[in-house]
């Protein structure tokens, strides 16, 4: 009996293949721009169907959450990127909040470098443990979590404090062209200082390599140990300044966020094309998704729903975008294309 050779696909298959992977690619790198601008528009057209009156302003308090919010996204989405999940980010959140408030009183830019600083250490500490024992990091991140909690809660006498220099407070939240803020502007600049760090440099190329696959990228010249340690440490100190411009903001540093910052950041980061594996993931994605869930945020406000409600559609779009993020979701939409591709050529052709 013969047993016939596997056949290969032909050159001009897998060069289509390989245009409808790029082609998809290339749709999902798209994809949180389009959900940030789809948020927007609905944030204006929505309110005006359900007989409530759309304002700017609702734009203003979407910017003023992003300031806080985004900064933990991007914190969280970059351990993410090198393929690992820095679960303390909400420890160093609020930790970095509390020390601002209680250091910053006469001097609020000391405030902020001494919560940027305490928290870099932790993070740098947690990295080391990562990178050189190779310890799971949800494990040791988890116990980050729980450390910085309890110092926060042990500065802060286990309640929140109240930050009383109300001129940095009302400077911080004035509004700049109706929709901005000193407090927003300064995390714009500080995500734009991530992107171009991470875009136009090696180190987005190294982050990327090092969530593929660490000991092919040891084997091409990445320092992964170096890498990893950078990474957590830079998510610490994104995660304490995003807590301290929320705390300066609002006047008040809180001893025990609870998940909703951590919720958010992994909605954001999913939403921006971060791979939950690792290995794929941009910042800007990551700002873009944390500037559309905002947009989600505040529409839901601005109609007035109950907040059990919120939490359910928040919860159904971080499933969806998970679900849809996965590899089997991937390959399946891209056999999609190839066979909507196919018959609308055997169309032409007939």
């Amino acid at each position: 009996m013969s047993v016939e050779a596997p056949t290969r696909p032909s050159p001009a298959r897998r060069t289509a293949r390989r245009t409808h992977t790029s082609r998809w690619s290339g749709l999902a790198a798209l994809a949180p721009f389009g959900f940030a601008a789809l948020m927007l528009v609905a944030l204006f057209v929505v309110p005006a169907i359900a007989g409530r009156e759309p304002t700017v302003f609702s734009v203003y308090n979407a910017l003023q959450s992003f300031s806080g919010m985004a900064l933990v996204a991007l914190a969280l989405g970059l351990t993410m990127i090198i393929g690992e999940f820095d679960l303390s980010v909400v420890g160093t959140y609020a930790l970095g909040g509390m020390l601002a408030v209680e250091l910053g009183v006469e001097q609020p830019v000391l405030g902020v470098v001494a919560a940027v600083v305490a928290c870099a250490v932790l993070g740098a500490a947690q990295g080391w443990v990562v990178a050189r024992w190779g310890v799971n990091s949800m494990a040791i991140t988890l116990g980050g979590y729980l450390v910085a909690l309890g110092l926060t809660g042990t500065i802060g006498d286990n309640r929140s404090q109240a930050y009383e220099n109300y001129d940095v407070s009302g400077a911080l939240n004035t509004p700049i062209a109706q929709v901005l803020s000193l407090r927003s502007l300064v995390a714009l600049a500080v995500v734009a200082l991530v992107v171009a760090v991470v875009m136009l440099t090696w180190v987005g190329r190294d982050l990327r390599a090092t969530g593929g696959g660490r000991r092919a990228s040891r084997v091409t010249g990445v320092r992964v140990d170096a890498l990893v340690i950078g990474t957590f440490t830079v998510s610490a100190v994104l995660a304490a300044l995003g807590g301290a411009l929320q705390s300066y903001g609002v006047a008040t540093a809180t001893s025990n966020p609870g998940l909703s910052p951590l919720i958010f950041a992994v909605t954001a980061s999913l939403l921006g094309g971060v791979a939950l594996s690792g290995g794929r993931g941009t910042p800007l994605g990551i700002a873009a998704g944390a500037l559309g869930l905002c947009f989600f945020a505040e529409l839901f406000t601005t109609l007035v729903t109950p907040q059990y409600v919120v939490s359910l559609l928040t919860g159904g779009l971080l499933v969806a975008v998970t679900l849809l993020t996965t590899p089997t979701a991937s390959r399946g939409w891209a056999a999609l294309r190839r066979r909507t591709g196919a018959r609308s050529r055997g169309g032409a052709e007939a």
